[in-house]
């Protein structure tokens, strides 16, 4: 019975509900929707403003509320018709943030962070207030071109939990998204440890010894490195509590600390207008450059001018110096690291993807009110700091701002409150990717601690590994020595994200209709270029660094051979290109210079094939190779086509012999008609098989080949067969072969009709035999010289010997490609034979001849003549003695010989082919007459007895070119 998906009474909870598996049992899944008792998911419902601060009948009411919780008892149920309450699930418990709290307030403070009051006026002093200005702009340009692609993507489905990770992931497949979400899990790690050492950095300017609140001999102790960590320390473990009480708690304390942040940074736009007047800044004491050669008890000052067309006019153009807190010498590259690091929060929102109502409407529109409102707040502290300060006060205080304040605490809270609630954004950020990571599975089993949540969805495990990791960050100490290397994560995160929305794009999905349309593929195309040019201009070196892990990732990634039913961008793109290529590919102009074998392989049962389907993909020398199968029957008599759930397990058949072909299966009646379909319809446009492989028809028993494609070694990387199936899969699939009292589904004559008609549609035709003894790891891996041996003349018309045709020259071409294959090169020779009659023959001259034309031929064969003048006592048509003199017409024509004379013929063959890897001998046209068609077929039987593995092989078309 047909599986179905009610949507009536379906979990509307995951998304992932409404993803279709590619399993073969789920293919033809049924599914329906009840418009009548339908009801939206909770995301997609909607939304109304749910914040405690903005509901509720009065204000003691929204306070009580807001402070309340996220775990009150009221939310953990949802009321049901009737009023029945029932008990929420732990992912409805998590999805309980909106735009303002779980998107606008994470970007905006992410992006102020340590800028706004400790870097704003250190870049205006570097970079002076025109270069200043270019460098905000051109940061911001990249980051809004990759919010809007941010924006594309997520407004295009549902969006799980991991945020950029999960989107990447989900567009460019497991693993491109794999490695990104590594690289983009690192850079939440720096950043996270950027901002606490620049709220550690504000703390010890202003509380440390020699800061601007503190008297000469007190404050913190600031000299050594480990107090710096030990502080680094106590400031990360308040986060780390703030992040294991869940994402409601970070929402509202981010709210919280916005609101703090918005009101000192107004107090910074007042306080320049109110003091509008020459005031003396002091420099502060661990200014060692400053302080370099003055003495102990002695104070330097620098100017604040208040507005001033003067000092404006002085703060336009750089003026790059020595960072007094580095020692480093500063440069465009350098200044602009940071700038563009303490404005990388853009992700901030996404990241909380897991913990949003509405992920498809709140992420665009908090991530782009929170770029604009920052943007217009960078802005407008520049041009008042460059119009107001001295360049000397810009280089040598960094925290300036609150000398000059009306209120010189408001200064100091807002460093606090943005770099504290920026580390809490990539910590809480950061363990939502590494969960996200672990439930993938991408990483083996090494990222399962980071999936352990608490009973209301936290994982806290999560956030405990991050909290770890960026404790050993710390380490480093210096705010301006950790910026370039996040910097350099987070473009590369961001340069995938363009990466995922460009292909997208590009790909013409129909399913890619994202309700934000405010994109174009030239925005994606800008920001990834944009993007990756200023990796390398920030710093070369760890740009190299990362993009070799990232390589490094995806190659692991791909060797592992994840299964995935996320979809995979690649397969898309490759549509996209392989369609428009094929449109270009018109077989009127093919030329045969560039002629290739083109193979369909009809094959009756896979597991006594195994050997002879891989024969053939060495042979197709970059060609078209398809596999063909006919399944008999009707139709009608099937509740379902049976090719649909055969499918898939000739695919599997197919991968797990590594080989490149395509499958096609057809249902007829009869396995000839079934045949004629396949050669038929098989391909594609110019892509259309050349040639058809049939194994051959005897009375042998069939042998069960696939026992020795078993594999040795289980490879490190890759979870069995992953993609491919187990052998035991396979295995299992194929499990009947034909006995030798069981009806055969084809006749002799049918067989030979099959031959008939391949030649009728213009297809050459090679016909296979004992390909059961070919054992291509016994004999590659043997050091003795095998031969690749080709009889290029029609055994059956001796009398023709010194005639070549277009079948002998298939038959080398074929033979020379086999050779080609690096593997076969190593072990085996070609050999081509030429039968002569000593008695009546220039043996001499036939063999220079040969070699002439070889080499013209660019074939490098050994050429051995036999003798078959011992032969002729059993031709019994005088017509067809041996070297006998007639027209070349009729070369590839079949004439029945005697028994004796097949029979030596096999004995000197084999007599000649102690050493044979593969045989290639000439097949004639079966005959005009139907009734001759058994004794055709048993003549070749009788001829090819004894053999290594053998190759009938029979041409129609030219194959071969001897110009350039």
């Amino acid at each position: 019975m047909m599986p179905r998906l009610n949507y009536n009474s379906m979990d509307h909870r995951r998304s992932t509900d409404l993803e279709v598996d590619d399993s073969p049992e789920e293919e033809s899944t049924h599914r329906y929707i009840n418009l009548e008792s339908f009801e939206l998911p909770d995301a997609h419902k909607k939304a109304v403003p749910s914040s405690p601060l903005l509901s509720g009948k009065n204000i003691p009411t929204k306070i009580a509320s807001y402070f309340r919780g996220f775990c009150a008892s009221e939310e953990l149920y949802d009321t049901l018709p009737g009023g029945a309450k029932k008990k929420r699930s732990v992912y409805d418990l998590r999805r309980n943030l909106g735009a303002l709290g779980g998107v606008f307030a994470p970007v905006a403070l992410g992006q102020l962070a340590t800028n706004i009051f400790l870097r704003v006026g250190f870049v205006v002093g570097q970079a002076g207030l025109l270069e200043g200005l270019a460098q905000l702009i051109l940061a911001y340009i990249i980051l809004e071109l990759t919010v809007l692609s941010i924006n594309a993507i997520s407004t295009n489905g549902a969006v799980e939990g991991g945020g950029a990770y999960y989107m990447i992931s989900r567009a460019l497949g497991p693993e491109f998204g794999g490695s990104i979400g590594f690289l983009f899990y690192v850079a939440n790690i720096l950043a996270c440890g950027l901002y606490v050492a620049g709220f550690v950095e504000g703390v010890l300017l202003n509380f440390g010894e020699g800061g601007s609140f503190m008297k000469d001999g007190e404050g913190l102790p600031v000299d050594s490195q480990w107090w710096k960590y030990l502080y680094s320390t106590i400031v990360l473990f308040c986060c780390l509590i703030i992040c294991i009480i869940g994402g409601a708690m970070f929402a509202r304390t981010s709210a919280l600390i916005l609101l703090v942040v918005v009101i000192c940074t107004l107090s910074v736009f007042i306080s320049v207008f109110i003091k509008n007047k020459t005031l003396l800044i002091s420099i502060p004491t661990s200014n060692s450059i400053v302080y370099q050669n003055a003495s102990s008890n002695v104070t330097m000052y620098a100017n604040y001018t208040g507005l001033s067309v003067k000092t404006f006019k002085e703060n336009l153009y750089e003026d790059y110096t020595q960072d007094y807190t580095s020692n480093t010498k500063l440069d465009f590259a350098t200044v602009f690291a940071i700038l563009f690091s303490s404005v990388t929060g853009i992700m901030n929102g996404a990241n909380m993807s897991g913990e949003l109502k509405d992920p498809s409407k709140s992420i665009p529109k908090g991530t782009l009110s929170a770029v604009a409102f920052t943007f217009c707040t960078y802005v407008i502290m520049t041009i008042l700091l460059a119009g107001s300060c001295d360049r000397f006060l810009l280089q040598n205080n960094y925290v300036f701002l609150q000398q000059i304040n009306i209120w010189p605490p408001f200064v100091v809270v807002g460093i606090f409150a943005a770099t504290l609630s920026a580390a809490l954004g990539n910590l809480i950020g950061a363990s939502r990717i590494l969960e996200a990571l672990g439930n993938d599975q991408l990483f083996w089993m090494l990222l399962k601690p980071a999936t352990v949540t608490t009973k209301s969805g936290n994982p806290y495990m999560a956030v405990l590994i991050s909290w770890f990791l960026v404790q050993l960050v710390l380490l480093i100490g210096s705010l301006n020595a950790i910026a370039p290397a996040t910097s350099v994560f987070f473009l590369l995160s961001y340069a995938a994200v363009n990466l995922a929305c460009l292909g997208l794009e590009l790909a013409s999905a129909p399913n890619f209709r994202p309700t934000f349309r405010y994109f174009t593929w030239h925005t994606c195309s800008l920001g990834l270029i944009g993007c990756m040019i200023m990796c390398f201009l920030i710093s070369a070196i760890y740009t190299s660094i990362a993009l070799v892990l990232m390589l490094c990732l995806i190659i692991v990634l791909h060797i592992r051979s994840l299964p995935s039913t996320w979809g995979s961008i690649s397969q898309a793109l490759i549509f996209h290109q392989v369609r428009k290529y094929l449109l270009m590919l018109d077989s009127r102009k093919s030329h045969v210079k560039y002629w290739r074998p083109q193979i369909l392989l009809m094959v009756a049962n896979p597991r006594q094939s195994c050997q002879l389907m891989d024969f053939i993909n060495d042979i197709k020398k970059s060609g078209l190779y398809i596999i063909g199968h006919v399944q008999t029957g009707r139709l009608d008599d099937y509740p379902m086509d049976p090719v649909n759930e055969l499918q898939p397990k000739w695919l599997k058949i197919v991968d797990h012999l590594k080989i490149k072909a395509f499958v096609e299966l057809t249902v007829a009646n009869s396995v000839p008609e079934g045949f004629q379909q396949l050669v038929r319809i098989a391909g594609l446009g110019g892509m259309k098989p050349n040639t058809v492989c049939l194994g051959f028809y005897d009375s042998s028993s069939p042998i069960d080949t696939l026992v020795k494609t078993r594999p040795r070694k289980r490879r490190f990387f890759t979870r069995g067969d992953a993609e491919s199936g187990t052998y035991s899969e396979v295995e299992s699939f194929f499990t009947d072969l034909r006995k030798e009292e069981t009806h055969r589904p084809l006749s002799p004559t049918e067989y030979v009709m099959m031959i008939r008609d391949s030649l009728k549609m213009h297809k050459n035709v090679c016909l296979c035999r004992h390909f059961h003894l070919l054992d291509k790891r016994q004999l590659l891996s043997s050091s003795a010289n095998s031969f690749i041996d080709v009889w290029p003349i029609n055994l059956f018309q001796p009398q023709m010997a010194s005639f070549f045709d277009n079948t002998s020259l298939f038959m080398l071409q074929i033979a020379c490609i086999l050779n080609m294959v690096p593997s076969w090169r190593a072990r085996t020779t070609l050999r081509v034979f030429l039968p002569v009659n000593a008695a009546t023959d220039n043996t001499v001259h036939k063999e220079q001849k040969l070699e002439m034309f070889l080499r013209q031929l660019r074939i490098m064969a050994r050429i051995q003549v036999v003798s078959w003048d011992h032969l002729q006592p059993y031709l019994e048509d005088p017509s067809m003695a041996v070297e006998g003199e007639e027209d070349g017409d009729k070369i590839q024509e079949y004439r029945e010989v005697p028994e004796n004379f097949v029979k030596a013929l096999n004995e000197l063959i084999v007599a000649n082919s102690s050493h044979t890897a593969v045989s290639f001998l000439y097949l004639p046209n079966p005959p005009a007459d139907p009734s001759s068609y058994a004794k055709y077929l048993s003549q070749l039987e009788s001829l090819s007895s004894n053999l290594q593995p053998t190759v009938f092989v029979h041409g129609l078309h030219p194959v071969t070119s001897t110009t350039l």
